[in-house]
């Protein structure tokens, strides 16, 4: 059988994962991204010593990428090592009261049925429940594509769909036995990074605490030989990187694809920026799908118009502030959070009344207590994240005076003085991930998970008019976040073989 030449486009996870998987297959693969690096969001910014994943900072569903290296005979371990987090997190309600949340269930427990008589009880339930949906979701409907809508609202679907509470928002759910505020919200908060809200998510997404409660939050450490090298997100970007290498794939970066090139109603290759051609007999793009669609494709051939965009439920996008100090925050875990006491103020400013939050919840990452490579000697590696609305306004003075405004906050949440502190800074937000990713209204995530862009309601991975292009990537189903651009680029490699005879 002839090896077909594969061009993706983009190197985030989608494209790597899905270049290994091809390659693997025994097609020749090239990867072109438009950035100096790899890694799409989950690129590594370094400056002064310092270190900072630049996106995803968390490393959850550890199966997922366990059974991805297994697929080339490979254990993780040979690429990185992991460390639990202890505390897996720490959270900051205001007004001096802070939690841990901890490896150890019991602790947990204690934890709730101090926040609500009855707590640990109405946990050990909603554990269970989210466990099983955890793993029905693993063997039934994550790793599946969905060409169809009877596809996804099957017999299975329409039974299991009540248990699975597919039908409900999760903020419903979580009232249903939680009357606490601050329990209700440690069992919602991944929904901010899920791009939607707790009362717009389908409490199906409960799953999640299983996936922090359950099996614990990690850290990706470098392997035994390489102590000297970072860990963190940006050690498993670096673990594809080799695994690609090693199976051939070519990565190119600074190149920017501005046209998809269709022939005979078939992607046929890529043009680029800068006035060069590249020819394929497969395309497939892991860059932002509403870009690929709009930008690099003619009219007559996309799948979707400027009106499918227009109306969907946009992801929010960031505010980050990576901050290089010059000494260790006591107060911060390695990730830390803060919820108001009222924290739908937040989300309305997020998916009701655009608009820059005025008292934010927010997010800090302070890995150098866990992996000391991240910042010199007794400094510190922070990065702050306010979650925004996409498609904000977003000047100089803006973001100079919302940085003065989230720092005033954070210090008079945490009780310390960073400012003061301050040796390295940079500020990443709206126009920086349409410039970077071409990121759709500047959006961090891309789609929201909600029921209407849930599996067979997201972007297809197959293109409806053109053949030979694909897509992969937080934009497809499953969806947003790492271990899901890695069951993305499993089920595109599964069907581009499937159709090839492969």
């Amino acid at each position: 059988m002839r090896s077909r030449n594969v061009i993706i486009v983009g190197a985030g996870f989608g494209g790597l994962t899905l270049g290994a998987l091809l390659a693997r297959q025994g097609m020749r693969v090239r990867i072109l991204e438009k950035n100096a690096d790899p890694g799409g969001r989950a690129r590594v910014w370094r400056s002064g010593g310092f270190s900072f994943d630049m996106g995803p900072t968390w490393y959850l569903m550890p199966e997922v990428f366990e059974e991805f290296f297994a697929l080339f005979g490979l254990p993780r371990e040979r690429f990185y090592r992991l460390a639990t987090l202890g505390p897996s997190y720490r959270v900051f309600f205001g007004k001096g009261e802070v939690v841990d949340i901890v490896p150890e269930l019991a602790k947990n427990l204690a934890t709730f049925e101090h926040l609500q008589p009855g707590g640990a009880a109405l946990l050990q339930a909603y554990l269970a429940d989210a466990r099983y949906k955890y793993e029905i979701a693993l063997k039934d409907f994550l790793y599946r594509d969905y060409t169809s809508i009877f596809q996804f609202f099957n017999r299975r679907m329409l039974v299991e769909g009540m248990r699975l509470n597919v039908f409900q928002s999760l903020e419903r759910y979580t009232r249903r036995s939680f009357a606490d505020r601050r329990a209700r919200q440690l069992l919602e908060y991944h929904m901010v990074f899920l791009g939607n809200s707790p009362d717009r998510a389908p409490a199906l997404y409960s799953l999640m605490s299983h996936a922090d409660l359950g099996l614990g939050v990690f850290y990706p450490m470098p392997v035994v030989g390489k102590e000297s090298s970072a860990g963190g997100i940006g050690a498993v970007v670096q673990a594809l990187l080799d695994l690609n290498r090693g199976l051939g794939v070519e990565i190119l970066t600074g190149q920017e694809v501005d046209r998809i090139e269709v022939r005979g109603g078939a992607a046929r290759g890529v043009h680029l920026k800068d006035g060069g051609e590249l020819s394929a007999d497969l395309v497939a793009v892991n860059a932002d799908y509403q870009h690929a669609e709009t930008a690099l494709l003619a009219p007559g051939q996309r799948s979707y118009g400027h009106r499918y965009w227009d109306r969907r439920v946009i992801a929010p996008s960031m505010f980050l502030v990576y901050l290089g100090l010059a000494r260790q925050v006591r107060s911060l875990a390695h990730h830390s959070l803060y919820f108001a006491e009222d924290w739908n103020q937040h989300f309305a400013t997020i998916t009701k009344r655009p608009a820059w939050p005025e008292r934010p919840c927010f997010y800090l990452c302070a890995p150098a207590r866990t992996d000391p490579n991240v910042a010199p000697a007794g400094c510190e590696s922070v990065t702050v994240l306010v979650p925004i609305a996409a498609g904000l306004p977003d000047t100089a003075e803006i973001r100079a005076a919302y940085r003065e405004k989230v720092l005033d906050h954070v210090e008079a949440v945490i009780g310390e003085r960073i400012r003061d502190a301050i040796r390295v800074e940079r500020i990443f937000t709206v126009n920086d991930f349409s410039s970077a990713y071409n990121a759709y209204k500047g959006t961090a995530l891309g789609l929201a998970h909600t029921l209407g862009q849930t599996a067979v309601f997201r972007p297809a991975h197959r293109s409806r008019v053109v053949s030979d292009l694909w897509y992969t990537g937080g934009y497809t189903h499953p969806g947003i976040g790492v271990p899901m651009a890695f069951i993305s680029s499993r089920i595109v490699a599964e069907e581009i073989a499937r159709r090839s005879g492969r």
